[in-house]
């Protein structure tokens, strides 16, 4: 359940929190108030994309924060699995947007990208925004709505059905591509052939390129090796006054002088260790002049060497590692080209066991959507003659597609009829706006009943009704409220009498500035605000007091689970 809401510096929203109850939370406000900025910031603290021109112009940053209760075990699993772990019951969902557009978001002080806010959000809260009752009319969502209602015996199917598909289309490409003639193969063979004999017969060892290029810049600079080398053995070991001489007559001054002093003993055992090792250094620096060869046919070998390396590098793969692996790569080819025809057949034999598989698995979530086609269109049906269809049919029809797909074989759409004697049509020939509207309202409440969300928000789910459906519009969602936590923007009056909950959005201006706020009202307060979206402008004692009995007649209503 959303318990908080806390939002600061978000377009007219200086800074405000609102405490949400349970049952059915109404908000409710004159029209550019700023209701639907309270769902916007709802929605952005879930993921959603950040408008350019949502943060106050006097601001830097914009922030929105929200608090769940996690109170179902079936929740907390669900969460458990994206690696989200409620603190006290209670998941933090925030997120600071700056003024340069970016974002950070957070899960419990956890940085979390916004596509996790997205997926978390999804677990704990459903919100029906203002248009999305027009996704009703394109027939592509029709089965989105029937797999989220069957998504318990259908999720580990549709996964099976995915993986299916992509070995089967697999296996179809590559077949696809196997189909040479004889003349292309030839050609194919001939070319693999050549490249995997041009790599074989270099004779490529792995790490051989590094080796060759140390000795090939040893090589290239030998005259300064040497030179450098033979200055170093001048100035440690053979020049005049050499270090090696300079070095003797110290030590040899310093032992004289120990006798008189003891101090000295243990700097002329320092200087004689520096002795040492410059003589073992001369040794070593002789040794190495004394084996240094510089050799043309030598240096000639590694520069060709290293050409033919660094060609088949161009061609092949930027190390010797990469080559090689091309060179494994073109022998399979070369193979599967000199046995082609059983290649083909190997293939064919492939791709029929992959179809078999998919066949299967698709008749089979195919009848499980069938069966539960049949159950989510009565309960929208049930849903829909409360909803003052005085008489409707409410069914799904299902094509089989002359193709597979990742999601099976199936197209499917609702089909409707409002009046008695007529034919089933497709909704987006026969429903009207307010029609819509009623038919997503009884979708959704189906829809939450099944999967277990806690939390539903309708945005003016009322649009284009009146009179009784609005009546009958705002039992069911007070019914839906019985077992669910229910935030519902509305303009009718109907609709708010239901509230558990009443807030009001005002707007107030001044020469510098315009700010939304939102307040909880108490009963009085709240009858007074019905009195508004009766009335109009001008509030008599008749609308006030009509108020009070809609009221009234809204407590009566009984509230039991949908």
């Amino acid at each position: 359940m959303l318990l908080n809401l806390h939002v600061k510096n978000l377009a007219l929203i200086r800074e405000t929190e609102v405490n949400f109850g349970s049952g059915l939370n109404i908000l409710t406000g004159e029209t550019g108030a700023g209701k639907s900025i309270i769902i916007g910031s709802i929605n952005l603290a879930l993921g959603a994309k950040v408008p350019k021109t949502i943060l106050r112009e006097d601001a830097d940053s914009a922030f929105v924060e929200l608090v769940f209760s996690v109170d179902q075990p079936h929740q907390a699993e669900a969460l458990a699995e994206l690696e989200v772990f409620p603190e006290d019951g209670e998941i933090i969902m925030s997120r600071r947007i700056l003024a340069t557009g970016r974002s950070v978001c957070r899960i419990n002080s956890e940085t979390v990208s916004a596509a996790q806010m997205r997926r978390v959000a999804s677990l704990l809260i459903d919100i029906h925004g203002q248009h999305e009752h027009e996704s009703l009319l394109a027939k592509k969502n029709h089965m989105k709505y029937l797999d989220s209602y069957a998504k318990k015996e259908l999720e580990g199917k549709l996964q099976e059905l995915s993986s299916c598909f992509q070995v089967y289309a697999a296996c179809k490409k590559e077949l696809e591509e196997a189909s040479l003639d004889e003349e292309q193969r030839a050609r194919e063979l001939s070319f693999l052939q050549y490249e995997a004999d041009e790599i074989a017969g270099a004779g490529l060892c792995p790490g051989e390129d590094e080796e060759l290029e140390a000795d090939y810049r040893r090589l290239a600079h030998g005259r300064k090796i040497l030179e450098a080398a033979a200055e170093c053995r001048e100035l440690c070991a053979e020049g005049m006054s050499c270090a090696s001489d300079q070095i003797g007559s110290a030590v040899r001054a310093l032992l004289s002088a120990a006798e008189y002093d003891e101090a000295l003993s243990g700097l002329a055992g320092q200087l004689q260790e520096i002795d040492s090792l410059l003589a073992d250094f001369n040794r070593d620096l002789s040794g190495y002049l004394d084996d240094f060869e510089f050799s043309e046919e030598r240096f000639s070998e590694v520069e060709k060497r290293l050409d033919l390396i660094n060609q088949l590098k161009a061609k092949y793969g930027r190390t010797i590692e990469l080559i090689l692996e091309q060179k494994k790569e073109k022998e399979a080819a070369v193979e599967k080209l000199l046995h082609f025809e059983e290649y083909r057949q190997g293939l064919q034999q492939k791709l029929r066991e992959a179809e078999e598989k998919l066949e299967h698995i698709s008749a089979e979530v195919s009848r499980i959507r069938k069966s539960k086609a049949a159950e989510l269109t009565a309960a929208v049906r049930d849903a829909l003659l409360s909803l003052n269809f005085l008489d409707v049919q409410f069914e799904m029809e299902f094509t089989k597609l002359s193709h597979y797909t990742a999601n099976g074989w199936d197209e499917a759409r609702f089909l409707i009829s409002t009046n008695p004697g007529e034919l089933l049509k497709p909704l987006d020939s026969v429903a009207s706006g307010g029609e819509l509207s009623r038919i997503m309202l009884a979708l959704k409440t189906v829809l939450a009943q099944n999967d277990e969300t806690e939390t539903l928000i309708f945005d003016e789910i009322d649009s284009g009704i009146s009179g009784r459906t609005a009546q009958m519009v705002a039992e069911k969602i007070k019914l839906t409220a019985g077992s669910h936590q229910v935030i519902c923007i509305t303009h009718l009056p109907q609709i708010a009498a239901m509230a558990d909950t009443h807030f009001l959005i005002e707007k107030t201006s001044s020469d510098a500035s315009t700010i939304s706020s939102i307040r909880m009202l108490d009963r009085e307060e709240s009858i007074a605000e019905l009195a508004r979206m009766l009335g109009g402008v001008k509030i008599t004692d008749t609308v006030l007091e009509n108020a009070r009995e809609m009221k009234d007649m809204a407590d009566a209503v009984r509230t039991y689970s949908v």
